[in-house]
């Protein structure tokens, strides 16, 4: 009998082998979290539909057509599972598992009206037929099928044990079935990175990457002030890796080196601790792109040290905009880097909090493949006050028991550290800080000046911008940076950028180096930015002035002003302007920021005032709400954790039923959506780059074995527009489809602020 049909040599890949091979994979991999036996009968079983006579035909039927066996094979193991002997708890998992191998995880409801379904009509001798071919199966219907007990102590717990076992089921198929088509004799996996060698590679390079960052900065005329504090919260991040595995906390201001010092952190820990890998999650894009260019010259192998010699690559890059054909080196390299995206089994990953957290809650096979290698590795979140506040409940309830039960060490970084512990997920729980005196630190950091400028219009702050000889402007609304930008710019000898996220990335990546060369220079600059530019983005101004905002927002900002500590303190200009808009979702923060912060009260940088503004604002936004009868009338968070508490993944991921019983519609604005804004891709052909984003265009649209290739490169010229904006008539006009919701974009793209909509006509 046979799994998969013919690979290129001719050769059928049979359903023993396949069933073997996945089963010890599983087991491999779900090991580390003490459920390698439940993976192991999971992985046994999820093909054993395909013992059935009907599916064996239809699949030599199909051979060489790229056609759909058309006989279903999924429900067999799921029934067979569903029945063992052992815990049902355990028994309905693995029988969800099983069933959701390749749609998805659904919710025992679902399991239940299936399983009251007849089966196919030789199913008796498809299990005989199955138990020949697979002989250790027998011993797995026989159960018992049992759950790690320490799974039992909070229902939390208990999901996201599945969605990792589950990982690890769906991950072993992917491999083991791309082995046989792929003509390889094993499947392709990383191989174990030695924690103690890249640490001690990170330490050696780290003193020749910080001297040469000196000496380029003393060169240009620039003496940081800053190199004291960074040493000391880089000792105290290794003193405090010496800890036990659980969750820690850096307060560090901006500028003090957290990037370098949560890496280290992070490996001296997995060294000490003896974890697989470290994954590095910030919030933005752009910082992910910065970081990851800093990781890859302190970890990745180089071909001018002998030291390195045969070496892997360390370093996975892990977000939408990266090109996995432009990675360094030959083709192997690029291999694993391809795979290394879906399954994340490499030492060191840097990803967006988005890609992490977005995978986390999420319930398909392609989404959920990587989740088991956080299980026995460091997670570094960085900027972790930019987390959703509707979302805190369920993600707080996932990093504690990644920590407590799947041997994750989890590390908060932020200049602007949130109160979690205030929140009923982590009530109790004890959160050592790195940082021996977060307020001492803050005081000695302090390198900026505040001032606070009550309702000028925009006219009025391009005016005072104009009087600066190099200034950042960092405004609450793409509209709004347009606005001051064409005021800025059309009278102006001074050098003036645009930054938002209507320029595609190459353009923003393009706008940044621009930026980074002129300050290098100390020639005339003036930046008007979006929120983007805000956190974690290496820039350094003599003043900034920053639109209102959550105070967490204005401490960021402050930290892209005089970021080197020289002796003139820098000037941060908070505006409240009175003709600016704001996000629909900044009221409430505002509101609590300004009964806490202001020109006669506490400044942004107020460690003690920042703690009482998180408790008070978590009140004021209801997270912890009292349980109501009606769980559709939850807050967003709490109904999330209702869901995940009766295994309702679909609700989780995709939304509740918005009519339960009448429609199949679900309601996406309460599932778990890191962003929650409806957007629609469009891809920018203007530019010297027109030829190329053409060809990817053609391939993607006409080419299907292409397509995710083209789709992948195409990222570097996209950019979203939300999609109430995309269905007006005004703009409708100029989009042509391309495949799926992706379009292409057939009006003007501005040199400066990327796609303006308001410039249409």
């Amino acid at each position: 009998m046979w799994a998969h049909s013919a690979n290129d040599e001719g050769d059928r890949h049979g359903l023993g082998e396949h069933s073997s091979c996945s089963a010890d994979l599983a087991r491999s991999f779900a090991s580390v979290f003490g459920a390698g036996e439940l993976a192991y009968a999971v992985a046994l079983m999820h093909d054993a539909g395909k013992a059935r006579r009907g599916w064996q035909a239809g699949l030599l039927r199909v051979e060489g057509a790229d056609d759909r066996v058309g006989f279903p094979h999924k429900d067999l193991g799921a029934r067979l599972l569903a029945v063992a002997p052992g815990d049902r708890d355990a028994c309905w998992a693995a029988a969800l598992m099983v069933w959701g191998h390749h749609g998805g995880l659904r919710t025992p409801s679902e399991l239940k009206q299936m399983l009251r379904k007849p089966g196919e009509e030789d199913d008796e001798e498809a299990v005989q037929r199955f138990l020949e071919e697979v002989p250790q199966a027998r011993a797995v219907l026989d159960g018992p099928i049992e759950l790690p007990e320490t799974w039992r102590k909070r229902p939390g717990v208990r999901e996201l044990g599945v969605r990792l076992t589950y990982s690890a089921l769906v991950d072993a198929d992917f491999l083991d079935t791309a082995t046989h088509f792929g003509r390889r004799g094993e499947p392709l996996l990383g191989r174990s990175a030695v924690m103690t060698g890249l640490r001690d590679r990170f330490e050696r390079r780290r003193i020749d990457y910080l001297e040469e960052r000196r000496t380029k900065a003393e060169q240009a005329g620039r003496v940081s002030s800053m190199g004291n504090l960074r040493e000391e919260l880089y000792s105290a991040s290794l003193a405090a890796a010496m800890g036990k595995p659980g969750v820690y906390r850096m307060s560090a201001p901006t500028g003090t080196g957290k990037t370098i010092a949560g890496a280290g952190f992070a490996l001296h820990h997995a060294a000490k601790h003896g974890k697989s890998r470290v994954i590095v999650a910030v919030p933005y894009t752009s910082i992910t792109e910065q970081n990851a260019d800093v990781f890859r010259r302190l970890l990745d192998p180089r071909p001018d040290d002998p030291d390195d010699a045969g070496d892997d690559l360390v370093v996975l890059e892990h977000h939408s905009n990266v090109d996995l054909d432009r990675v360094p080196g030959n083709g192997g390299q690029q291999r694993w880097q391809r795979l290394a995206s879906e399954n994340w089994d490499a030492p060191f990953v840097v990803t967006t909090t988005v890609q992490l957290l977005d995978s986390l809650f999420a319930r398909t096979p392609s989404r959920v493949r990587k989740l088991h290698r956080l299980a026995n590795a460091v997670l570094v979140l960085d900027e972790v006050q930019a987390l959703p506040k509707p979302l805190l409940l369920p993600i707080l309830d996932a990093l504690r028991a990644l920590s407590e039960h799947f041997g994750t060490t989890v590390l908060l970084t932020s200049a602007t550290q949130p109160v979690f512990e205030s929140l009923s997920p982590w009530h109790e729980l004890n959160v050592p800080e790195i940082v021996p005196d977060p307020v001492r630190m803050a005081k000695a950091a302090r390198r900026v000046e505040f001032r606070w400028w009550a309702r000028p219009t925009l006219a009025q702050l391009a005016e005072n911008a104009r009087q600066q000889r190099q200034a950042l402007i960092i405004l609450n609304t793409i509209d709004d940076a347009r606005r001051l930008f064409r005021m800025l710019n059309d009278d102006s000898d001074t050098t003036v950028v645009h930054l938002s996220t209507r320029m595609h990335p190459n353009h923003r990546r393009a706008a940044l180096k621009t930026i980074a060369d002129k300050l290098e220079h100390d020639q005339p600059l003036l930046v008007v930015s979006t929120q983007l530019i805000e956190a974690g983005v290496d820039v350094d101004f003599p003043v900034v002035y920053r639109a209102m905002a959550p105070v967490d927002s204005l401490l960021q900002a402050a930290g892209r002003a005089n970021r080197e500590g020289g002796d003139t303190p820098g000037e941060v200009v908070i505006v409240d302007l009175a003709d600016g808009g704001r996000p629909g979702d900044y009221g409430p923060a505002i509101a609590v920021s300004g009964y806490y912060f202001g020109p006669d009260k506490a400044q942004p940088d107020d460690l003690g005032a920042l703690a009482r503004y998180y408790r008070h604002l978590y009140k004021a936004l209801e997270l912890d709400a009292p349980p109501v009868i009606d769980s559709q009338k939850l807050p967003r968070g709490q109904l999330i954790q209702h869901h995940r508490h009766k295994w309702d993944f679909p609700a989780v991921a995709d939304g509740p039923l918005v009519s339960p019983g009448d429609s199949l519609n679900r309601d996406p604005r309460r599932a778990f959506r890191m962003i929650d804004q409806d957007d629609l891709p469009v891809v920018i052909t203007a530019g010297l780059d027109r030829d190329k984003i053409m060809r990817l265009l053609r391939q993607a649209r006409d080419i299907p074995q292409a397509r995710f290739a083209a789709l992948r490169k195409l990222q570097r010229w996209t950019v979203t527009l939300p999609r109430r904006l995309a269905e007006t008539d005004l703009v409708q006009g100029h989009l042509r489809p391309v495949v799926g919701d992706l379009h292409e974009w057939l009006g003007p793209y501005d040199e400066n602020v990327g796609l303006d909509e308001t410039a249409l006509s």
